[in-house]
């Protein structure tokens, strides 16, 4: 493109600039100069887009159909009003321009204020103007002539140039762009119809397993009813050769030679063991299928604690190994399940005691302040668990090989009982172990306890306000008996066995104590030996209620110790009745029984 400059003393020649048409470049650099002479004239931005349009549009129909034309910018100063014209001429052999650029005539005519087509005598241009404010000043005009002159041509064109790189480097990114997106889309229908087969076949397995849920719930209800049927069927054999034994045991129906005594400790010995199974098969059809009933009551732990002892100490016949329970803080009440704390406790010592064979087994109680939770702690120096045997040792009829196992057989049913009732209670058994170090079974259960009022002496057991009578007893019709001689008193009636009866005593300081002397496990004398050498329980008054005949042997047994005897034949029981109500102070006692109807006092 060249552009002829006009000197500044020829401005009267009327022409500011003149432009050469040879390619699509000079188009754009054509409406540039359209705008920056309409720019300098003060014509408005509307204007000024209009007049670059109708340049760069005439322009482009003519390069079409010719090689070279000129373009004129022209100013007649001394016409009224004023235009700036624009003056396109063809160098081209065909110059009928109207014609050629029929199709921009009509936009050019509504973006202009004037279109003139010039003869061919004068030259075959097209030009058409647009009215200048009155304004511009012979000054400003040869200021705007001077710039377009120090503006080369060559510099819009390489600026046009960059730009047209630029946009095609940008069609570029916008294509690769597009190409990504669309393999992106495919990809996305791809996992959409993989979702979708993956959603049916989720669905599928979902139903798949609800059918087994249900089938599983029915066997497991099953399983739980087959356990409960079949343990009640065994329950009454067994406790019938219990029956036999004892009466057996007790030379009731007459003496027996050494070795029978020995065959039926060993019959005893058995159903004892398959008694113990048969409870545990039935409490645990019990949990499982939700029947077992939870009966909270505020208990002292020292007594809890007590009741195990004495229960287990029976057990610890290996003299290498030492049972300790350390005590626990004095007075502290408990709210739980007495007896189903107690049932996990004596499963986790007795466990402890089978497989120690020398060391210790020591129980413990954690109460921290800082905790929500309170611990029973059973520790033992035996033979220890594997790592990957601790999650075993908790299901069911589940137990680990060892040379130990053979001599202590069980069913597998304790550990995992106790673990069913500790979440009954609210809590939960973990355990930490090393193989030949011993294991460390925790109780935890939510620390629902309180201390004792502040009158009450450290060390002493609660006082109730009602006065308690212990029986001690393995007979339940004659519990029963005791039960109902005290119904509608002041006294309260507990039960204890011959093995936790000094505990229960100890803790529970009874008013009378009222004591059989034939029983399985240990005799009415060892009890009354272990309630009068313990300071405090010897001055409890004790009642021999027996069926027994007592020899010479038997008083000398009983060495005066007990106030008196009540015959479990109800045959002369007034003078017992008559101690007992003396040795509680109270002489309206028994008053609705036969043997004081008449009685006043």
């Amino acid at each position: 493109m060249s552009v002829r400059a006009i000197p500044p003393d020829s401005l009267n020649g009327q022409t500011l600039l003149s432009l050469r048409l040879e390619a699509e470049p000079d188009v754009v650099v054509a409406r540039q100069r359209t705008r920056d002479i309409t720019a300098g004239l003060g014509l408005s931005p509307l204007d000024q887009v209009g007049l670059a349009t109708a340049v760069s549009e005439l322009s482009r129909e003519i390069l079409q159909h010719s090689n070279t034309a000129r373009i004129e910018f022209v100013i007649d100063p001394s016409a009224s009003p004023r235009f700036l014209w624009v003056q396109i001429s063809d160098s081209s052999a065909e110059s009928d321009l109207e014609r050629r650029a029929n199709s921009s005539v009509a936009a050019i005519r509504r973006l202009t204020d004037r279109f003139e087509v010039l003869p061919a005598a004068q030259g075959g241009s097209l030009r058409f103007g647009k009215r200048i404010p009155s304004l511009v000043t012979s000054d400003s005009l040869g200021r705007l002539r001077l710039d377009l002159a120090n503006q080369p041509s060559a510099e819009l064109r390489e600026s046009w140039q960059q730009q047209n790189r630029d946009l095609v480097q940008t069609l570029e990114t916008l294509r690769a762009t597009e190409t990504e997106l669309e393999s992106r889309r495919n990809d996305l229908e791809r996992l959409s119809v993989e979702l979708e087969e993956t959603n049916r076949g989720v669905v599928a397995l979902y139903a798949e397993l609800e059918e087994r849920a249900v089938a599983l719930a029915k066997a497991n209800e099953l399983k739980s009813q087959v356990l409960s049927y079949v343990s009640h069927e065994f329950r009454t054999p067994v406790h019938g050769v219990l029956a036999l034994t004892h009466i057996l045991l007790r030379r009731i129906d007459g003496e027996l030679t050494s070795e029978q005594e020995r065959q039926v400790s060993l019959i005893r010995k058995a159903a004892e063991g398959l008694s113990e199974m048969v409870n545990d098969l039935l409490d645990l059809a019990k949990v499982e299928a939700g029947k077992t009933d939870i009966r909270t009551s505020t208990a002292d732990l020292g007594q809890i604690l007590g009741a195990v002892r004495a229960l287990m100490r029976p057990l610890a016949t290996n003299e290498a190994v030492t049972l300790t329970f350390e005590d626990p803080p004095p007075g502290l009440l408990v709210e739980t399940d007495e007896t189903k704390l107690g049932q996990i406790l004596r499963n986790l010592v007795s466990n402890a005691l089978k497989f120690t064979e020398r060391g210790e087994v020591r129980v413990s109680v954690r109460v921290a302040p800082e905790s929500d939770m309170l611990s029973f702690v059973v520790a033992d120096t035996g033979i220890g668990i594997a790592p990957h045997h601790l999650d075993v040792i908790f299901q069911e009829f589940s137990q680990i090989g060892h040379s130990l196992q053979a001599r202590h057989k069980g069913t597998g049913l304790g550990l995992p009982l106790s673990q069913k009732l500790a979440r009954l209670l609210g809590g939960n058994i973990t355990v930490s172990s090393e193989e030949g170090k011993g294991s460390t079974f925790v109780l935890s259960l939510p620390k629902r306890f309180s201390r004792p009022s502040a009158g009450t002496p450290n060390g002493t057991p609660v006082e109730q306000d009602d006065p308690c009578i212990l029986v001690v007893d393995d007979d339940e019709p004659t519990r029963y008996l005791c039960r109902q001689l005290f119904r509608g008193t002041r006294y309260r009636v507990i039960e204890a066995t011959e093995l936790e009866a000094a505990e229960r005593a100890r803790f529970e300081r009874p008013s009378l104590v009222i004591l059989d002397l034939m029983m399985p496990d240990r005799s009415g004398f060892e009890v009354l030996d272990d309630l009068k050498n313990d300071a405090s329980t010897a001055s409890i008054p004790v009642i021999i209620h027996t069926s027994k005949s007592l020899t010479e042997g038997d008083r000398q047994r009983l060495g005066g110790r007990h106030i008196g005897l009540l015959p479990k034949s109800g045959k002369s029981r007034t003078e017992g009745l008559q101690l007992m109500r003396k040795a509680l102070g109270d002489p309206a006692l028994f008053a609705d029984q036969p043997e004081f109807a008449g009685d006043q006092n």
